[in-house]
């Protein structure tokens, strides 16, 4: 096979003690870059072999003697106690209960304590300074109503970095508990440029500084009981990145305070799953540009050492929102994604860095996702690998990424040398499709899908987390099928529907809970949004609607745009009233009903729609012609190759495409893409067994037979 197809474009995780391997790896898979990873280190035999290097770092992590020196520079967070129901007029609280001591300690400092908070949560009020008094590691609250919820907001230390701390409790490491420090504080600041400037000079092999994120990681709060070990995680949330210096500089540029409740938010804390209220809107800002303006400055002196500035997005990477409008400022020379799904692929890809590269998973650990074997007894991690690639390649068809690559230790992969075969196809396959993107985009069709949500074009391609991490939102589902599907893609939010970004797009999809930011929540107390949209639907768009969307409460129908979906959802206050008879008609693309819910509180507004699915007594999935466009509505929808499928044929049907127009196969685990200026189709199987198939295209039916998971690359 020709070495382009067999070299370059992979970065290969190195393991000092292991450099036979590391080197005979590096051949067998094409690696042109060796970087270390969590753990390891890198010899001067490997770094010696002729590879350009990747050094890890994590700028905030590594620093414990730092840290013991000046703890105030370590980084806080704000955490709420349990609620406690007191039976008198007074009553004990220990904040910290419940918490995992060794990942916080109490931050009761002259300088933490004016934002301590104590409140009545049946009331929903804040006690006065004066009610309450903290010795001790105790808060004693006088004058209490008996029978009534109290809790105390109170800031704390975080005294162990929380990805070492996974680590730790997932992978039996043993090393030294790391700390981690905080950029805000001058004296922390000035010592981290410092130690940035010595490492560049003692790592002069080093070609790329993979900086590990950068200051502030997702929120993750493990609790002390096994029970509930995690007890909140949001990866995309502010909460860690607060302290009484960021406070008190939000204050003195936005002209009001916040307090710990902006934070706590009655226990809920500031899910990213809600929308935002403005204070965690001006505070987010506040974050993204100090993040910003720091993250330079390391940049910088990274490229005056002759050095490339990469960065790891996951982990730490909280303020450095790659979709946000202070990213490139920051000059970043490419961006690495950890992948499990196709929807985190074209997340990374359409990122504005030179460089787009991908870490594969399984990553090289004893254990992987829900502490399941992976390179340990009773693992697969060949079978992993090509499910991972399944999700991941279908992405990679639409659009492509510069380079692929693991992490993690690679003489776990030792007694798994099938493993060693699987990833060396998979990136001679990685370099085959990213070869005909460089000649030209493949085919997409006249079929433009705007996903409509309250954090627009800032949450592009995710929502909060990977795919396992989301799964109960029908939009990360969405998400996951769109990314393989060849129709052009964008995310709005309704501030971009209000102000006429719809003029170019032809279908708007909508899907969430009622209040969460995927649906909308008071957003959709606009009429103008209302109206914009009736408008861009009558004139012939399309709007889908997925579980609850629009959905408020106060107006007329639950679903402010039911009039253009045809069907809306009883809260209660229609039990009385009747309901449309109808018949289930036969739909004009394939259903997968078995994706779709169950809610037995769905009615027909008008009896005009048209019932493809029911369930439980009530229509599940509607057609409803509105003007010149379409509503459709599905009660529910989670990825599978059948509801893919679905979508798809929804979309072509619905935009006029022909299926032989995008080179469709007859079967939902058969996945094609054209490149027009190769002239060639690439097939994939996404099943796990041999699948023959029939292939449509603009000049005639093409049939094949497929092994499992087999990519097909065919010059036509």
């Amino acid at each position: 096979m020709e070495k382009k197809y067999t070299q370059g474009g992979f970065t290969l995780p190195g393991e000092a003690g292991y450099e036979q391997l590391t080197l005979a790896l590096a051949r067998k898979w094409g690696a042109d870059v060796i970087r270390d990873s969590d753990g390891t280190k890198l010899s001067p035999e490997i770094v010696e072999a002729g590879y350009s290097i990747y050094s890890t770092i994590c700028i905030i992590r590594q620093h414990n003697a730092f840290a013991a020196q000046h703890p105030d520079s370590q980084q806080q967070t704000f955490l709420c106690s349990q609620p406690v129901v007191a039976t008198g007029d007074t009553l004990i609280i220990e904040p910290m209960q419940g918490f995992f001591a060794e990942q916080f300690e109490l931050n009761d400092s002259a300088e933490a304590l004016p934002y301590w908070q104590v409140y009545d949560r049946t009331t929903n009020t804040v006690v006065p300074l004066e009610r309450w008094t903290y010795s001790g590691s105790r808060v004693v609250i006088s004058q209490c109503t008996p029978w009534h919820e109290y809790t105390v907001s109170f800031l704390a230390w975080r005294i162990w970095e929380e990805i070492n701390m996974y680590n730790h409790t997932t992978n039996a490491w043993t090393s030294e508990h790391l700390r981690q420090l905080d950029p805000r504080h001058p004296a922390a600041w000035e010592y981290l440029q410092q130690w940035l400037e010595d490492w560049c000079v003692q790592n002069p092999a080093t070609n790329v500084v993979r900086l590990t994120s950068l200051f502030y990681n997702f929120v993750w709060i493990f609790g002390d009981d096994l029970r509930n070990r995690h007890t909140f995680v949001d990866w995309a949330s502010y909460d860690f990145t607060v302290s009484p210096a960021a406070l008190r500089a939000f204050e003195a540029e936005y002209g009001y305070a916040l307090t710990a409740e902006d934070f706590i938010n009655q226990r809920k804390l500031q899910v990213t799953h809600m929308p935002p209220t403005r204070a965690k809107r001006d505070y987010m800002t506040f974050i993204q540009r100090f993040v910003a303006e720091k993250a330079k400055v390391l940049v910088d002196i990274i490229h005056k050492h002759g050095k490339l500035a990469y960065v790891f997005y996951d982990d730490s990477w909280v303020g450095m929102e790659p979709y946000g409008k202070h990213f490139t400022s920051i000059g970043f020379d490419g961006l690495i994604k950890c992948v499990f799904s196709g929807f985190e692929c074209r997340l990374c890809a359409n990122v504005d860095v030179p460089t787009h590269e991908l870490r594969f998973h399984p990553y090289l650990f004893p254990v992987g996702l829900g502490s399941l074997p992976t390179f340990s007894e009773g693992g697969n991690p060949s079978r992993d690998a090509l499910l991972y690639w399944r999700n991941v390649r279908r992405a990679l068809l639409r659009q492509p990424v510069d380079r692929i690559g693991l992490g993690g230790y690679l003489s776990l992969t030792l007694p798994f040398p099938d493993f060693h075969d699987t990833i060396e196809s998979m990136a001679i396959e990685f370099r085959r499709i990213r070869e005909m993107h460089a000649h030209g985009k493949p085919l997409t069709a006249k079929c433009r899908v705007a996903v409509v949500h309250t954090w627009g074009s800032l949450r592009s391609w995710t929502l909060s987390g990977h795919f396992h991490e989301t799964d109960k939102h029908a939009l990360i589902h969405i998400n996951e099928a769109l990314s393989g599907l060849p129709v052009d893609v964008r995310y709005l939010s309704f501030e971009d529907v209000e102000n006429g970004a719809l003029g170019d797009v032809d279908v708007v999809i909508n899907a969430g809970c009622t209040g969460d930011a995927w649906s909308g929540g008071d957003a959709w107390q606009s009429a103008k949004l209302v109206a914009e949209l009736t408008r861009f639907v009558h004139e012939g768009g399309v709007f889908i609607g997925v579980k609850e969307p629009s959905a408020i409460g106060g107006y007329h129908t639950h679903f402010r745009m039911a009039h253009v979906l045809g069907i809306d959802l009883d809260t209660g206050a229609r039990v009385c009233h009747g309901r449309w008879q109808y018949d289930v008609e036969e739909a004009p693309f394939a259903i997968a009903p078995t994706v779709l819910g169950s809610d037995s509180r769905l009615y027909l507004t008008d009896g005009k729609a048209s019932v493809l699915c029911e369930g439980n007594g009530a229509p599940q999935m509607t057609l409803n012609r509105f003007g010149k466009g379409f509503g459709v509505y599905m009660s529910d929808f989670r990825v599978t190759p059948e509801s893919t499928r679905m979508l798809l044929e929804m979309l072509l049907h619905l935009t006029g495409v022909a299926p032989a127009d995008v080179y469709m196969s007859d079967l939902a685990c058969v996945e094609t893409a054209f490149y027009p200026a190769d002239n060639t189709l690439v097939a994939v199987n996404n099943a796990e067994e041999e699948t023959s198939t029939v292939i449509h295209t603009p000049k005639g039916e093409i049939s094949l037979t497929l092994a499992p998971m087999e990519t097909r690359i065919m010059p036509l």
